[in-house]
């Protein structure tokens, strides 16, 4: 299997952009299609060991074990997933049970030896990681079509998927890098998570005390990060072959420490319910964490999956219970939030600022109220690249703004102590046009936003 092309700037005219038409696309998606999109339906990942990936979610993370798919007669030949669930946030750890080449003898369909293959192969690019972003819509092959003939390159076509509890719809396009999404239409489903998957109603022992539990409720927001350049040329894709807009809010995502820096876009479904923080580094004196990233991750992928819970100081207090490490933030950010609550004139912070200094919580706030996050310091894998978010809002919609440089000052000390915080390689687009095309992009994100705010 040859490698995936990434995704090339579009050849588009621009017009005044607006919250719905961020880039100014002469014929964004209808409106009805862009109202299709309704979460998260899960995140899958591609795993070496299945069991043990859902095993350290369950013990360390809360989770709890949902489906299984595993290795019949007739079907799952080459592939086996483990699923486990959180509140609404389900992930799906999927293995290879038999080498990507064909033994003689080993039974197995032409389409499970794609789906073994693809699997495969990212494991081998990649490591451990999120291969697939999973969306539940209402107009699966709809939203396919538009997405094929606005330059999604397609990985699976609409298929009805059935089993006693039901069916679904489901179609798989690729986005940036090896990074998939796939659509999920509920049909008449009612299983536990999809056709061909059984019911798991085990529970280890450390989630049988109910007094202990970590209390997440849904996926807030999944960041990709992407190489130099390559930033605007994915939230364009995202405008034109997916129907989302560019999200505003009051954070200043040019983000710039003493030694690295990058630039952020988030995109967002229609009802922004579903939101996709699109990242690359941009210059600074030493290799960033985007940059870090891409090296390790041999490309464009998922960096973090942020996970939402309405009680951050029990969940992270549960996980660190549990063994569950994050990242440690300096004295001297907890001396200056003391002196920013002062002049927060906003909904009042509900929890003891000494319980978020000895979590090491981080906050932010702005007009509409505040949030609380903190990031775990394990990588999901052996390299270092994906890990998750914790977060907690409490009115306010931003993705912490005024916390980004206490978090990548922490992150650079993290990248130190791994040999990783050297010169940057500097930016080397794959498209000479994306770079010309930069020198404007600061007017244009200006522009888009003045015209977002007229709406």
């Amino acid at each position: 299997m040859s490698a995936p092309a990434p995704i090339p700037p579009a050849d588009i005219t621009y017009m005044p952009g607006t919250t719905s038409n961020p880039f100014g696309y002469v014929a964004p998606m209808p409106k009805h299609l862009r109202e299709s999109y309704l979460n998260f339906f899960s995140a899958r990942f591609a795993c070496a060991n299945a069991k043990a990936m859902a095993h350290y979610h369950e013990s360390m993370m809360g989770f709890r074990a949902l489906a299984r798919r595993e290795m019949e007669k007739d079907r799952n030949r080459g592939l086996c997933a483990e699923v486990v669930q959180n509140g609404k946030i389900t992930l799906e750890f999927v293995a290879p049970v038999m080498p990507a080449h064909r033994e003689e003898g080993l039974k197995i369909s032409d389409e499970e030896y794609e789906d073994l293959e693809s699997v495969s192969l990212f494991l081998q690019r990649h490591g451990e990681g999120v291969m697939d972003v999973v969306f539940e819509v209402k107009k699966c092959k709809e939203l396919y079509d538009w997405a094929i003939a606005h330059g999604a390159h397609s990985v699976a076509e609409p298929a009805l998927r059935t089993d006693v509890y039901g069916s679904v719809l489901a179609a798989t396009i690729r986005t940036y890098g090896d990074v998939l999404h796939t659509l999920v239409e509920r049909i008449d489903y009612s299983g536990c998570y999809l056709p061909w998957y059984k019911p798991v109603e085990t529970v280890v022992p450390i989630n049988s005390d109910l007094s202990h539990t970590v209390p997440f409720v849904k996926i807030d927001h999944c960041v990709g990060n992407q190489d130099w350049n390559q930033m605007e040329g994915v939230c364009k894709f995202y405008a034109r072959a997916l129907g989302f807009h560019q999200y505003f809010t009051d954070d200043d995502y040019n983000v710039t420490t003493e030694y690295s820096a990058l630039e952020t876009t988030v995109m967002a479904s229609e009802n922004e319910k579903i939101k996709m923080p699109i990242t690359m580094p941009a210059i600074g004196k030493r290799m960033s964490q985007v940059e870090e990233f891409v090296r390790y991750n041999n490309g464009p992928g998922v960096q973090h999956l942020a996970l939402l819970t309405e009680d951050i100081v029990a969940a992270v207090t549960e996980m660190r219970r549990r063994g569950v490490q994050f990242i440690e933030v300096s004295p001297q950010y907890y001396v200056d939030l003391r002196d920013r609550v002062r002049d927060y004139h906003g909904p009042p912070i509900m929890e003891n600022l000494d319980d978020i200094e000895a979590l090491n919580l981080l906050v932010d706030f702005n007009k509409d109220g505040y949030l609380l996050q903190t990031f775990v310091k394990d990588h999901i894998s052996s390299r270092p690249t994906a890990f998750y978010e914790i977060i907690q809002r409490r009115g306010a919609q931003g993705f912490g703004g005024g916390n980004f440089r206490a978090l990548f000052e922490s992150i650079e000390r993290e990248q130190a102590r791994r040999g990783n915080l050297h010169p940057h390689s500097g930016p080397q687009s794959q498209y000479p046009e994306e770079e010309k095309e930069g020198e404007n992009r600061g007017r244009r994100r200006e522009r888009t936003a003045h015209a977002a705010k007229q709406d």
